[in-house]
């Protein structure tokens, strides 16, 4: 075990120069990148109140299954304690606040807290929203933590960002196609630049695997088989409202985004084959028996999981959520 740790501290380190090097491409200077107040209403100018109506009157056009998903996308964006705290502790993070990897950490932290500010915002100036209860399964989410299954180990957490990346564009990428389609522009143009900037999240996790398979291919392929074997769990996975247990409010949530289109199994699948293709599985070759074994398990699961896929059916059972008003 204290050999695996080792080689995958030398491997983090060894793939720190080329996150380093990227990571301009990555990351965007930050006076330069958007921030929430770009496109929320102007509390110093005279139209002010005009603007707050005009959102509301906007947000009423939003199907209650969509208000739904915008809301449980909110809260796991807004749980972003947690996932500073679990990356630092990821192995082969060195701790001190100025290495290489802490500074991935808090500048990608600090991009993604601009998501949950700004649409927190939204919904607040909506009034759709029971904001109390939507707060308090917020504060739970954070307090209550989360186990993905990835332990301190940076292949499956690299692995796991990729995936969960890759989910929350598609995710935020298709409410903002549903917002503009109810009439909702100003919820649209959030959700796209929000999904903009998860694609760029996405394309630097898979950068950093890409940099472990060519180092590391039979672990970082265990790895990977590993964390399809377990299902990549979705943050949203834990949510919970007022009076219910750890992950109760999931199934609710994930049926609403069922229904609309918003992410299904479908989607699950297609993520899997996108990074099957980016880190070229198929085609690798130097992989001992175990990592060849890992291997064959991946590339036969997307027809397997699309099988599964299209034999569900739509949820039809809707549910009522504390979070929303009427």
């Amino acid at each position: 075990m204290r050999f695996f740790e080792e080689k995958r501290r030398e491997v983090m380190k060894h793939i720190e120069k080329y996150m380093l090097e990227k990571m301009h491409e990555f990351l965007k200077p930050i006076d330069q990148i958007w921030q929430p107040s770009d496109l929320l209403p102007d509390s110093t100018r005279d139209t002010f109140f005009s603007e707050i109506k005009e959102l509301q009157e906007s947000a009423k056009g939003l199907s209650y299954d969509l208000v739904a998903v915008l809301i449980g996308d909110t809260i796991t964006e807004e749980a972003l304690p947690t996932y500073e705290s679990w990356l630092s502790m990821v192995e082969g993070v060195d701790k001190d606040e100025h290495s290489g990897w802490m500074t991935w950490t808090r500048h990608w932290t600090a991009e993604e807290n601009r998501h949950g500010d700004l649409l927190n915002k939204y919904l607040y100036l909506s009034g759709r929203v029971n904001m109390r209860a939507m707060e308090v399964s917020t504060q739970y989410l954070i307090a209550d933590g989360f186990d993905i299954g990835t332990g301190t180990d940076p292949y499956r957490n690299f692995i796991y960002t990729s995936f969960q990346e890759l989910a929350t564009n598609v995710s935020h990428r298709r409410v903002a196609s549903q917002a503009k389609k109810d009439g909702d522009t100003l919820l649209s143009k959030m959700c796209g630049v929000i999904a903009s900037d998860e694609a760029r999240h996405a394309k630097a996790y898979k950068h950093f695997i890409s940099k472990i398979f060519e180092v590391d291919a039979s672990e970082a392929m265990i790895a990977f088989e590993d964390m399809m074997r377990k299902k990549i769990v979705m943050p949203a996975h834990f949510l919970r409202e007022v009076g219910l247990k750890v992950g109760q409010t999931f199934g609710h949530f994930t049926d609403a985004a069922q229904r609309l289109g918003i992410y299904t199994a479908v989607d699950y699948v297609d993520i899997l084959k996108d990074l099957i293709e980016d880190w070229q599985i198929e085609s690798r070759t130097e992989l001992n028996e175990a990592g060849e074994k890992a291997r064959d398990y991946i590339t036969s699961l997307p027809n397997r999981l699309l099988r599964v896929a299209e034999r569900m059916k739509n949820p039809m059972l809707e549910y009522k959520f504390s979070w929303i008003h009427g």
